[in-house]
């Protein structure tokens, strides 16, 4: 029986031009990505009942779980054990999904492959490589989506200069769950406009990020065009094509005319 964790079977040059597979971040037109095998990137926020995480913690670490995979010699490297999955997955729907896991779950979900990411205030986020959509490993599988409504103790605090800031939508209201895998999305699009130098440098320095709700009266601005923003398919929670989260990164290229 082969994992969820194989990487994809290769189709040949008979079964699909190389032509007909756009790069990353290009992605075709919306029906060529529906068409393709369906891959899920999961994520797994331990969620201790004694001692919940902060929900910006948990937004935030989401974000950077998703980058380190991205920046991960196993998904970077030609021959990376993960690179035919994840260029599988970035070539169809680009989907996320967050489930909590305690005790003796979280720890059998750290059995598999992947990347487990903590954050400044201690919240842990395991990362998997995509899977199959119809395809999740059973410790994964029995883990539950609900149950992410998460608050911050105290506000956060004022974002550091030069810090890239994911800004959410004032005006939507998401579960924790739901803004985690928003805000992973919006690090997968500021990490697709920077160039290998900026890349480099962002991951060097363990990827530094904060994730703040927008101001209303800022919103139109972030959204005007300069700037990367997540559109949601709207599979849950809201309505599809709702704008949810803006991928604010000082690096020149993100800064359009």
């Amino acid at each position: 029986m082969s994992s969820p964790f194989d990487p994809p079977a290769r189709p040949s040059s008979a079964d699909v031009p190389a032509a007909d597979v756009p790069a990353p971040a290009v992605g075709g037109h919306a029906e060529d990505r529906d068409t393709r095998p369906q891959y899920v990137l999961p994520l797994v926020v331990r969620l201790e009942r004694a001692d919940p995480p902060a929900r910006t913690d948990a937004l935030e670490t989401s974000a950077r779980a998703v980058l380190t995979l991205l920046a991960d010699p196993r998904v970077t490297d030609p021959d990376g054990e993960w690179a035919e999955r994840v260029a599988a997955w970035e070539d169809a729907r680009i989907r996320k999904v967050v489930r909590r896991a305690r005790g003796g779950e979280w720890r059998k979900a750290a059995e598999l492959p992947g990347i487990t990411v903590t954050g400044p205030g201690g919240t842990e986020v395991r990362v998997f490589p995509p899977i199959p959509l119809d395809g999740w490993p059973k410790e994964l599988a029995k883990l539950q989506v609900s149950g992410t409504d998460l608050d911050d103790p105290e506000p956060p605090g004022p974002v550091p200069e030069g810090v890239p800031v994911l800004w959410l939508n004032p005006a939507l209201e998401m579960s924790a769950g739901k803004t985690m895998a928003q805000t992973g999305h919006a690090a997968q699009l500021a990490w697709w406009e920077l160039d290998g130098a900026q890349r480099e440098k962002w991951a060097a320095d363990d990827f530094p990020l904060a994730v703040r709700t927008a101001p209303t009266t800022a919103w139109p601005a972030l959204t005007d065009g300069r700037l990367p923003v997540v559109r949601d398919a709207g599979f849950t929670e809201i309505a599809p094509g709702s704008a949810t989260v803006v991928a604010d990164h000082p690096a020149p290229r993100l800064r359009r005319s």
